[in-house]
């Protein structure tokens, strides 16, 4: 299951929104409110980061080098 990043909603200016982190499945609703304080929260978007593989693929590496 993955881990979303939740941050809670300053209701006064110049206050720190506080950010934690929720196991949940990707079929449960966002989280509108802390589950320990009840403050209001917003889930954060953030990058993803993804394999990028360069140079010949596995596969070719199995074909003696006389055959292509």
């Amino acid at each position: 299951m993955p881990t979303y990043i939740y941050q809670t909603i300053p209701k006064k200016k110049g206050q720190k929104p506080k950010r934690f982190e929720v196991v949940q499945s990707m079929k449960d609703k966002p989280l509108k409110k802390h589950p320990e304080t009840g403050e209001p929260v917003e889930r954060v978007i953030t990058g993803g980061c993804g394999v990028v593989f360069h140079g010949p693929s596995i596969m070719s590496m199995n074909v003696p080098r006389g055959r292509k």
